[in-house]
């Protein structure tokens, strides 16, 4: 049976009535490290059993399954030959680094000044309540989707672990591909644009590739007092230096393009006449972008970080081995063969070895002219009026990647506003979601699903 939600109940009061909700699964602890003993199993199965008390008829009427520590909800739809919709998210988080600094304590999810506090907040428990809330919710009213719908939660997406993998590896080999994939990405994000007054809905269609590079010297070492020119640490940082001295060529990618002439509707003036041309101004459009730094650089080309450096253990011994980690984040176009063949080309020293430590390439661009973009940018003018829906590279990665290779169609959004404050508190201090905001994200997974006809 096929029931609209009730007329009049708005994304405040859906909000304010999941708050409680996802305060509880804020509670749990459920902290992602590299290092097993550092993760709490405990807090992550209590998470997995706030779920089944929180949201019952979700567990009453929907199929769960884990996948590891990742759990997997099958919704039956009403027509079965077509091909279903997967929602992601994950609920593990990034550590605290220190409580003190926090206005309310980091996994107490406190209620307070129109908000919910606490790690996870934004990234990405609230994208996973807001999906159960919407399923339960509907279920509530008797609704049943068109298409059916699989709900896909991730446990170990903050240390790019294999849980997602898994899941579409689940589906693949059961013969499900997917007419539409959603997880985490972008957002309805305010004071992100130069010149855009109005709040842009930023739709992931595609993700940079990532990948980790050690680059290391070998060297006799020895005493300090009688360094030889060029030693294992000074060859090193001769590399780092022209590394960060030589960034990738900069270059617009198509997706960029159409996101600057999207954005020409909510610009003044001037830039909204630039950016409608966007595709002809490309040349000077790219090099404004490059010289801009920040996020507008990084969406122009690949980028390289230098994040961790390391020597000899003694302040009076030169080191036998130095090394440095590039982070690199490759964007559409390149590859990891490529990046790697020009940092060989930009070191110049045969000495300076590098070593791939992991690596992802970048994900295959999802079309936004297809019925499946059409569906998120509806669901987006019903539930945020006032914002732009533009496509975009996202510049981090995602679940969403490990399930390009059984759909065609995969984006990444997360439905919040978010201002700069609140983008810039993801990983960060005092993260926190508005009741408002969560309720708008609860409406938005509501439309998508009751959109989804054949």
């Amino acid at each position: 049976m096929h029931i609209t939600s009730p007329a009049g109940l708005r994304p405040a009061d859906r909000g304010e009535a999941a708050a409680p909700k996802l305060s509880r699964l804020i509670a749990c602890r459920t902290v992602s490290s590299r290092i097993p003993e550092e993760v709490d199993e405990a807090e992550f199965a209590r998470f997995r059993g706030e779920l089944t008390v929180l949201f019952p008829l979700v567990h009453e009427h929907l199929t769960r399954e884990e996948v590891g520590g990742g759990l997997l909800f099958r919704w039956p739809g009403r027509e079965e030959t077509l091909d279903p919709v997967v929602l992601m998210a994950h609920y593990d988080v990034v550590p605290v680094q220190d409580d003190s600094t926090w206005e309310h304590p980091p996994f107490a999810g406190v209620l307070a000044d129109g908000c919910i506090h606490g790690r996870g907040a934004l990234d990405d428990k609230g994208s996973l309540a807001a999906i159960l809330e919407a399923v339960e919710t509907l279920l509530e009213e008797g609704f049943t989707p068109a298409r059916t719908v699989w709900l896909s939660f991730g446990d170990n997406e903050e240390t790019a672990g294999d849980t997602a993998a898994r899941a579409a590896a689940l589906l693949q080999d059961r013969g499900v591909r997917p007419w539409l994939v959603l997880d985490e990405g972008g957002a309805v994000a305010g004071q992100a644009f130069p010149f855009v007054k109005a709040p842009v809905a930023v739709i992931g269609v595609s993700e940079k590739g990532i990948l980790d590079v050690e680059l290391s010297v070998d060297d006799p070492g020895g005493h300090a007092s009688t360094p030889n020119r060029l030693g294992a640490a000074a060859r090193l940082a001769r590399a780092v230096v022209r590394l960060d001295r030589r960034p990738f060529p900069a270059s617009l990618h198509p997706v960029t393009i159409e996101m600057l002439g999207r954005l020409a509707a909510g610009a003044s003036p001037l830039p909204a006449a630039l950016f409608a041309r966007a595709g002809a101004l490309r040349r000077p459009l790219t090099r404004v972008f490059g010289a801009l730094g920040g996020e507008p650089n990084a969406l122009a080309r690949t980028t390289v970080a230098l994040t961790q450096l390391a020597g000899s253990k003694a302040a009076n011994v030169l080191p036998t081995r130095a090394t440095a980690n590039a982070n690199v984040r490759i964007a559409p176009g390149e590859s990891i063969d490529s990046v790697l063949a020009r940092m060989r080309r930009t070191v110049r020293d045969r000495r300076v070895s590098l070593r791939v430590v992991e690596g992802s390439e970048p994900s295959p661009v999802s079309s936004t002219s297809n019925a499946q973009f059409a569906a998120l940018e509806e669901a987006v003018r019903e539930v945020f009026p006032d914002a732009i829906a533009a496509p975009y590279i996202m510049l981090g990665g995602t679940d969403a990647r490990r399930f390009t290779a059984i759909s065609d169609a995969v984006y990444r959004f997360a439905p919040f506003r978010m201002d700069k404050a609140a983008r810039a508190s993801i990983h960060a201090d005092n993260e926190k979601l508005s009741i408002q905001t969560f309720g708008e994200g609860i409406t938005f997974y509501r439309r998508l699903l009751q959109g989804l006809v054949p």
